[in-house]
């Protein structure tokens, strides 16, 4: 997952600097991801509960960037150069929908106040699931901006 994240940086890096930065928060969210994903110890939930707190961090930046700026943008430019990526991004939009509402419900169960040694190794067991959402989020949205943005990126730039 994280060789994915590198390979679409240097694929989409430099298109913009917005993306440029979502990108860079991607790759943080996934160091967080991974710097959770090898516990097996869940005798130091304080510990693993910082832990956590940085992922769900780093997790709500990302989802709510692509949510509330990338599409935004990716949306505008499909409506500007009407070459059919308005239906397209009306398809791939409500996968990624709900991939955020695994986000946010593993979100949520982090905030429930204090975590027992139970509760830690629950919300681990549902890491490796929120990873599976993850991965099959990046693709979507590199294939949207490959489709929505790329696509247009000299028009854009010289606009």
């Amino acid at each position: 997952m994280l060789e994915n994240c590198r390979n679409a940086r240097e694929r989409w890096g430099g298109v913009s600097e917005l993306i440029d930065r979502w990108l860079k928060d991607r790759q943080e969210l996934l160091v967080h991801y991974c710097d959770l994903s090898g516990e097996s110890d869940f005798s130091q939930t304080e510990a693993l509960k910082q832990k956590l707190d940085r992922l769900c961090e780093a997790l709500l930046d990302y989802v709510s960037t692509g949510h509330f700026e990338i599409y935004e943008q990716l949306v505008r430019e499909a409506r500007e150069f009407n070459d059919g990526g308005l239906e397209l991004a009306a398809k791939v939009y409500p996968r990624i929908e709900k991939t955020t509402e695994v986000a946010l419900n593993f979100n949520d169960q982090l905030g429930q106040g204090e975590l027992s040694e139970e509760d830690v190794a629950a919300l681990f067991d549902q890491l490796s699931h929120l990873g599976e959402t993850l991965e099959s989020r990046f693709e979507m949205e590199d294939f949207l901006i490959k489709h929505l943005h790329s696509a247009h990126a000299d028009k854009v730039e010289s606009a």
